[in-house]
């Protein structure tokens, strides 16, 4: 075979004209590598965890109280639905509409305006087992007084041998 260098006559000791025309035979069959590099996945499942740590609090829509725990709890679903409207009463006598803490003298004209365009609607109650019983009760006759008929109040389950409480 009769190859040509850049710039000069035949050559005619190349094996292949690979090398001498400028053409690079490449390998990379077999330098792969089937390891799957885990550092990069790693740091990604660390970044994803931590912004579920930060956000999952800021999701509940929900105001801790601790409610009291009856034998045979009646299921409320809707009470968990976005739209419901609840009222937590905490241990403190704290009242909130949804999250907004309130004063108990503006609960009613509130609970007005939000079921404005929601008539016969239920309005849910979460007190907590340990707050008095007066500050529940006034939380309740100032929804009554918004023109509200069905209010709930919600309870958890007591947990018996090996049962897990539920709302």
């Amino acid at each position: 075979m009769w190859f040509l260098n850049a710039g000069s006559e035949p050559d005619q000791n190349q094996e292949d004209g690979a090398q001498a025309m400028g053409i690079a035979v490449r390998n990379e069959g077999s330098n792969v590598s089937s390891a799957i590099n885990v550092t990069p996945m790693v740091d990604v499942m660390l970044v994803l965890l931590i912004i579920f740590m930060v956000i999952t609090p800021m999701l509940q829509n929900k105001v801790q109280v601790d409610m009291a725990k009856v034998d045979n709890p009646t299921n409320m679903p809707d009470a968990d639905k976005e739209d419901a409207i609840v009222v937590a009463i905490t241990r403190d006598g704290g009242v909130f509409l949804g999250q907004n803490k309130v004063a108990l003298s503006e609960l009613g004209g509130q609970v007005r305006d939000k079921l404005a365009d929601k008539p016969g609607k239920t309005i849910y109650v979460r007190a907590d087992a340990r707050s008095q019983f007066k500050a529940v009760e006034d939380a309740i006759d100032a929804v009554r007084t918004a023109g509200v008929d069905d209010v709930g109040l919600l309870t958890q389950k007591k947990e018996g041998p090996g049962g897990a409480g539920g709302e």
